[in-house]
């Protein structure tokens, strides 16, 4: 009997490097009912995610998604030389109108086992920042044709926010730190994984 996958809404990023491979992407991802959204963003590795991937790409495609197992049919078919990411949303916190369209995300993870009164308290942080559009908790699977040095170790710990607001990416980044600082000083570590400026919506 074949194992049955799990199926979670949430976030794809994959390299756009101008090959026939990304285009290929871009056009099914761009047709597919699958994805709720499509962006052209720039990614920007904090310094301490970057020993884990130390193949980053300058430009990325990210979607929203729906169902996470056609997602990872999708990268097993079109796998590249640089790495490919997922979050799986599994704990969504909450989704609400914010003034301005998305044009920021961040990802996070904790350094260590967070229970559900942790969870709480970030969701709360989270709610008093009137820019955060929407939030969850989940997983990460990465997908790329050279193994990595190192194994990420903090795969199951991951955390997104999607930010909604007319200012600059700048702005919008350094508010995204101030929100990662006050969830520090409550003794929750989040820490910063990588974070997609978006440049141009493409769905």
């Amino acid at each position: 009997m074949s194992k049955l996958e799990l199926s979670f809404s949430g976030y794809v990023c994959a390299p756009y490097l101008h090959t026939d491979i990304s285009a290929k992407l871009k056009q099914l991802w761009t047709k597919s009912k699958n994805i709720e959204k499509l962006f052209f963003v720039t990614g920007t590795f904090s310094s301490e995610s970057k020993p884990y991937f130390d193949n980053p790409s300058n430009h990325y495609l990210l979607a929203k998604f729906k169902d996470s197992v056609l997602i990872s049919n999708d990268l097993s078919k079109y796998n590249q030389e640089k790495t490919s990411f997922v979050f799986n949303i599994k704990d969504e916190l909450f989704h609400r109108a914010v003034d301005g369209d998305t044009n920021f995300i961040s990802v996070y993870y904790m350094e260590y086992d967070t229970n559900d009164e942790d969870y709480q308290e970030i969701a709360n942080l989270f709610l008093k920042k009137i820019k955060i559009e929407k939030s969850g908790f989940g997983n990460m699977v990465t997908y790329c044709l050279t193994p990595p040095k190192f194994t990420f170790p903090y795969s199951e710990s991951i955390i997104v926010i999607e930010v909604g607001s007319e200012q600059s990416h700048q702005s919008m980044k350094k508010y995204c730190d101030q929100t990662r600082r006050d969830a520090n000083r409550k003794g929750l570590t989040m820490t910063n994984l990588l974070s997609f400026s978006i440049l141009d919506k493409l769905k």
